[in-house]
């Protein structure tokens, strides 16, 4: 067994627009920084060397939490020191929650050498989602671990379904708002008509239709949602004029990034990508809201371990 090991935790992209709760994807960057020591003192240590202020004590830490659900089925485990450099804002709804859970399970699994699922992995990091959100959902844990994208066909059972899909070049734009995603979830309606229904089951499908035939126009077409995205996207401003531009300097098309505030753009190249980012810098320069861009690809490994 080793002493400590390093890893990459990426960011991740949830829903995907229309795949609410069950569909995600993995980036290159931007990602977190995690080392797990094993230390003589019993229990678990848990140090952020970033400025977020992220809670310590392991049950109220997302990290923590999901590192602890993982200890209850390890015999003897030793104590453990968790140093986290969060590169991923908290609140950005860019997966930084999901990257600290799955990043600590993946780190502690191969630290400890013990054989544990991907399922297994996921379940233990659910609990770390549960911290941030009150919910336990999958959709940024699964491809953060596995990469690519993915699919939560099922949390109870759980069944994932890792996705074939050609290469994404892909924008986002993070205005400095805030956007909690219990407040994001809270808006939502609790009923949905069939019809809208329908159509949102057309666009999920189709999407992941595009994505296993390599069909970039599909995908396009598919990037649709007509429940969340009109609910949630009044919490953003500029979304509008944000994805309008953006389609037309030539990207697939996106939406919100998980539950914002975040804006994503799936597009086919890095000449339509950079041109893309361009338009979003100009709708918030125009605004008068700060922001944040990135340039970045699908990332196919997931969680990547440094030393």
């Amino acid at each position: 067994m080793r002493n400590i090991i390093q890893i990459k935790s990426p960011a991740t992209i949830a829903n995907l627009v229309c795949g609410f709760d069950i569909l995600g994807l993995a980036l290159e960057e931007p990602y977190d920084i995690m080392t797990l020591e094993v230390v003589e003192k019993p229990g678990l240590e848990i140090i952020h060397t970033d400025n977020y202020q992220l809670p310590t004590i392991p049950e109220d830490n997302v990290a923590g939490a999901a590192l602890l659900a993982l200890l209850d089925d390890v015999k003897n485990a030793p104590g453990l020191k968790l140093t986290v450099e969060k590169r991923i804002k908290p609140g950005s709804g860019l997966g930084s929650s999901a990257a600290s859970a799955a990043g600590a399970v993946m780190a502690a699994s191969k630290l400890l050498d013990h054989d544990f699922s991907n399922e297994d992995l996921v379940k233990f990091a659910m609990f770390g989602e549960k911290v941030a959100s009150g919910v336990k959902h999958a959709d940024n844990i699964t491809p953060c671990l596995l990469g690519g994208v993915t699919l939560i066909r099922s949390i109870m059972p759980l069944d994932i379904v890792k996705l074939d899909a050609p290469d994404l070049h892909i924008t986002i734009v993070h205005p400095q708002i805030e956007v909690k995603t219990s407040d994001a979830r809270q808006i939502l309606k609790k009923e949905v008509q069939l019809k809208m229904a329908i159509k949102q089951w057309g666009n999920i499908a189709g999407l992941v239709a595009g994505f296993m035939k390599g069909d970039h126009a599909l995908i396009g077409r598919s990037l649709e949602d007509a429940i969340i995205e009109p609910v949630r996207s009044i919490l953003i401003p500029g979304f509008d004029e944000v994805k309008f531009r953006s389609k037309s300097a030539g990207a697939l098309g996106g939406g919100i990034s998980g539950s914002g505030p975040s804006i994503f753009m799936l597009n086919k190249d890095i000449e339509t990508a950079k041109a893309v980012e361009q338009e979003m810098k100009g709708v918030y320069t125009k605004i008068g809201i700060d922001f944040k861009t990135y340039v970045t690809k699908l990332n196919t490994e997931g969680i990547k371990i440094i030393e």
